[in-house]
């Protein structure tokens, strides 16, 4: 059943590089939204079979493979892989569909598409360490040329610089996996917190160590963040929705997964710096965003911030912070792309993402009053207004670490105040205001604002960001269908041998 989720998108991609005849862009992008259509509805398939009572892993699959360096093909899926899942075939049909006018190598463009989305539920799935980093690196490429292919003016220079920091990620997972064995004797990749037990200390904390700055590159916190403003503003609209909704979460789950479940007692010791950093992250983040005058980069900083949350919930590493983990990944992923579609048709229709030049896009008569509506909307999603998904991810992160990291959690809740600010001023900026753009020029002095009026933005411009929207309300009104899912591989987690003993002894109290 789980390897029915990497050949769906693996085969889509092959039948579009191979497709007879001149590839048609249309014809392309039909094809690829059925394929992940099949993917989003075989992931629902996964769903139903899957037992939310049960903590452990379900629907398991293996076979040996290439057993004398220890990769063999496992396959896994519990209550923290399974949201994702979900949501990687979710935003992937998403970005599918607002793809418009691709006529450039359309064939191998919706083909990466498929790659990066089977290639991400692998990773998601995998049981065997060298597998997981088999699909973790298979994404990289195809996300690169996403970027260096059909992004913005300076995609080469964000691009490469992607790649650079993606690539030192990589080789600092590996090698910590090849560590671990060499340290242990063993060449068992398995996935399991059993081996580190063998090792000294000091062992667990320099594995542990590498780990954290993979992963912290990828998700990405402070200091390794300096790629992903860049990336984002080059990057194109829908590729913008897959990087934030979907690849950075290989990050936290990575942080989650084989930070915490394979060294917990290592994990416990270095909790209290972990929670620091994690303030750090978000109120850098936060303070970094209310500077930009671009919406794209704002909304980029933001992710910065809110991906702090979940390495503070990781850190208290209680059943209730674990489960807002889980739901802060949810949550972001569904938040920022509908706040990245908005931008996109904000600047589609003005040419301009400048929070010094916009002015009155609510205007219902020339303006964008619906998109500003579902931007509204998002910005207090991302605020954690109650009633939005955002609401519950933040209040179970900080419920979760209150009683164990007390003042790095007032420190984020500070920095999610923030959050309310700088969105404030992005809608306060571009959509209030009397309706006026100021043109490009040179001469500053002579730049002079001109009434316009906008096109209308078509209904089938607005279906993805509005079925997004859906999704937040309905995980605000009912976070029981998503905390159902993943409560008890939350709690399962925090049960890890030595782990609450050494929580418990070293924490800050």
């Amino acid at each position: 059943m789980l390897s029915i989720l990497l050949l769906i998108p693996f085969l889509g991609a092959f039948l579009l590089l191979f497709w007879p005849g001149q590839p048609v862009p249309g014809r392309m992008r039909v094809v690829t939204i059925v394929v992940l259509g099949l993917q989003l509805a075989w992931s629902l398939r996964v769903l139903l079979a899957f037992d939310p009572g049960d903590g452990g892993m379900q629907l398991q699959e293996s076979f040996a493979w290439v057993s004398s360096i220890g990769l063999d093909y496992r396959l896994g899926i519990d209550g923290l892989s399974l949201p994702l899942v979900l949501i990687n075939a979710g935003l992937t049909l998403v970005s599918a569909v607002c793809t418009r006018d691709i006529s450039q190598r359309p064939r191998i463009y919706f083909a990466l598409l498929l790659l990066i989305s089977g290639a991400v539920n692998g990773a998601f799935l995998a049981e065997n360490l060298l597998l997981f980093f088999l699909f973790y690196e298979l994404e990289l490429i195809p996300l690169w040329l996403l970027i260096s292919i059909w992004g913005g003016t300076q995609r080469a220079y964000a691009a490469t610089k992607f790649l650079i920091f993606t690539a030192v990620s990589g080789v600092l997972i590996l090698g910590a996996f090849l560590g671990l064995a060499l340290l242990t004797g063993t060449v068992d990749f398995s996935l399991t917190p059993v081996l580190s037990e063998r090792l000294s200390m000091g062992s667990q904390l320099l594995l542990l160590g590498a780990l954290l700055i993979g992963f912290g590159i990828k998700i990405p916190l402070v200091p390794f963040h300096t790629w992903l403003p860049d990336a984002h503003t080059q990057a194109s609209t829908p590729v913008s929705v897959l990087l934030a909704g979907v690849l950075l979460k290989l990050g936290t789950y990575g942080l989650l997964r084989f930070c915490l479940g394979l060294f917990p007692e290592a994990w416990a010791l270095l909790a209290p710096w972990l929670a620091g950093w994690a303030a750090v992250s978000v109120l850098y983040g936060s303070l970094a965003a209310i500077a930009q005058r671009d919406m794209k980069r704002m909304v980029a900083y933001s992710s910065v911030g809110h991906m702090g949350y979940i390495l503070l919930a990781a850190a208290a590493a209680t059943p209730v912070s674990l489960l807002g983990a889980v739901f802060q990944m949810v949550s972001h992923g569904l938040i920022s792309a509908l706040l990245f579609l908005l931008v996109g048709i904000v600047y589609r229709k003005t040419g301009t993402r400048d929070l010094e030049v916009l002015r009155g896009l609510l205007n219902p008569e020339r303006g964008l009053p619906f998109t500003g509506t579902l931007m509204i909307l998002g910005v207090m999603a991302s605020a954690g207004l109650p009633g939005m998904a955002g609401f519950i991810s933040e209040f179970l992160v900080f419920r979760g670490s209150l009683e164990a990291f007390p003042l790095a959690t007032l420190l984020c809740m500070v920095g999610s105040g923030l959050t309310a600010v700088y969105f404030l001023l992005l809608v306060n900026r571009a959509f209030f205001g009397r309706m006026a753009i100021t043109p490009p020029s040179d001469d500053p002095v002579a730049d002079a604002r001109l009434d316009i009026r906008l096109a209308a933005v078509a209904p089938r411009e607005t279906i993805p960001a509005m079925a997004l929207a859906v999704g937040v309300v309905l995980i605000g009104l009912q976070p029981s269908w998503l905390g159902r899912i993943s409560e008890a591989a939350s709690t399962t987690m925090a049960q890890l041998p030595g782990l609450l003993a050494a929580l418990q002894g070293g924490g800050m109290g």
